[in-house]
């Protein structure tokens, strides 16, 4: 199986593009949002945009539930295609999807600025911060049927490619606006994310004090935190160090839904 990613940060018109992608690479099925689609039928998984919170729907979109990630993994050697094209807002993302899904790491990668111009590009952006717009590349009956109760508009995209009948083939997209922008605004203040990981190397066998700690941000929903432990005297340096980068890492992915691209770990003393 080949895996095609899409890269593109939130809001570029990544979805809305996705179709024509995979049409263009002959792409039998795509990953979206932490949906498995094939032409016009949503196949498994569960959709981001139905999530109550963007922490849920950032979870669901890398398929850190087992039940849905099974479900999709079931779906896909049941489909077995032989291209699959993935969406993701990194190839970070991309690749802990098909991670999860125990896919080949991405053979091909777009981004948005290949399948996208400067100007529709910005017209996403547009409508995506001021009215809340998203895209479900399936058809409106789809979403409708699938997610009961979701407004959702069509939208027609037009393909370049004519039929043997000498028509316009076309492709209906639904317009949606998920569940989480209806209850505002979520942001998560420097000093909590630095809270939860300071407690999470502090539960290391071997380290006295978290020490300072500092979480930089870098594209979007991504970040790295330095730490700068005091360890006990006598313990195996290399090794608590170790163990302070996968809890700091796993605790603030699983309880925000960031993703943490680097915990880097400077021992800063040593305590009897």
């Amino acid at each position: 199986m080949e895996v095609i990613a899409l890269i593109g940060s939130s809001g570029t018109g990544k979805s809305h593009r996705a179709l024509l992608l995979a049409h263009q690479q002959e792409a039998q099925a795509l990953i979206d949002d932490g949906l498995l689609i094939q032409e016009n039928r949503i196949l498994a998984g569960s959709s981001a945009k139905r999530q109550p919170t963007r922490i849920g729907a950032i979870k669901a979109a890398l398929f850190t539930d087992e039940k849905q990630a099974q479900e999709v993994r079931t779906a896909l050697e049941h489909l077995s295609p032989e291209k699959v094209l993935i969406l993701g807002t990194s190839l970070k993302m991309v690749e802990r999807i098909t991670a999860r899904l125990g896919l080949p790491a991405p053979q091909k990668t777009f981004t948005i600025e290949d399948v996208a111009s400067e100007k529709e590009i910005r017209k996403a952006k547009y409508m995506r911060t001021s009215f809340s717009k998203h895209v479900i590349p399936v058809p409106t009956l789809e979403v409708k049927r699938s997610f009961p109760g979701t407004l959702a508009d069509p939208l027609q995209v037009f393909l370049r490619r004519k039929n043997p009948a000498g028509k316009k083939d076309w492709l209906e997209q639904s317009v949606v606006r998920p569940t989480y922008t209806y209850n505002g605004r979520l942001t998560i203040a420097n000093s909590a994310l630095v809270a939860i990981a300071a407690h999470a190397a502090a539960t290391v066998d071997g380290v006295k004090n978290a020490g300072r700690l500092t979480v930089n941000p870098l594209y979007e929903g991504s970040i790295t935190i330095e730490v700068t432990p005091i360890i006990t005297y006598g313990s195996i340096l290399p090794e608590v160090a170790r163990k302070i980068q996968q809890q700091v890492k796993t605790s603030v992915e699983e309880m925000t839904g960031l993703l943490v691209k680097e915990v880097n770990v400077q021992v800063k003393g040593l305590s009897l």
